[in-house]
């Protein structure tokens, strides 16, 4: 079997980060940019993936889903992925091999001070979640810091437009045209 060509390559954007740091926002601003510039892709939410008690992990359900998702998407022609997961930039490996080996990635951490973050998931989150929500974001800053491989690009949010950082990320990703 012939190896695909650039153009047939699923080309991959991972947007990691702690809770509160605005990877959803920065995905909906992309899509929205993109979309204006009639770029095809596909936004895909892995929080949601396995979104489940008790949780599945061990299971590898979020590439399972992943996979499953994806070949949908692939079999209508996309070929560009935005893929939200607050860990994601620590498993590109495995969510790759999910998608398709033969793709190219790439990643960005998104960071947040703890007092932007803070008021970020106050704005958002409704319950008895906050505490632990607050609790978890430093937990997870702190190994995302420590884990996330240096490749991956580190954009700090902090008094940052939405607008502004997805400028700066599609600058990355050079997906003005059309593979």
């Amino acid at each position: 079997m012939e190896k695909s060509t650039v153009s047939e390559r699923n080309e991959v954007l991972f947007i990691g980060g702690r809770s509160g740091v605005g990877k959803t926002s920065l995905a909906a601003e992309l899509h929205y940019q993109l979309s204006a510039l009639r770029i095809k892709h596909a936004v895909i939410e892995g929080d949601n993936l396995d979104l489940a008690y008790p949780p599945p992990w061990k299971y590898g359900l979020a590439e399972q889903n992943l996979k499953s998702i994806w070949g949908n998407y692939r079999a209508l022609g996309y070929r560009r992925l935005i893929y939200t997961n607050t860990v994601s930039v620590l498993h590109t490996g495995d969510l790759m091999r999910a998608i398709g080996e033969d793709s190219l990635a790439n990643a960005v951490l998104l960071t947040a001070s703890d007092g932007t973050a803070r008021l970020r998931l106050e704005q958002r989150e409704i319950g008895a979640g906050l505490e632990t929500h607050l609790e978890r974001s430093s937990q997870r800053a702190a190994e995302l810091d420590e884990r996330t491989p240096a490749w991956v690009n580190r954009i700090c949010t902090d008094e940052r437009p939405v607008q502004e950082l997805a400028a700066e990320v599609l600058a990355l990703l050079n997906w003005n045209e059309t593979p």
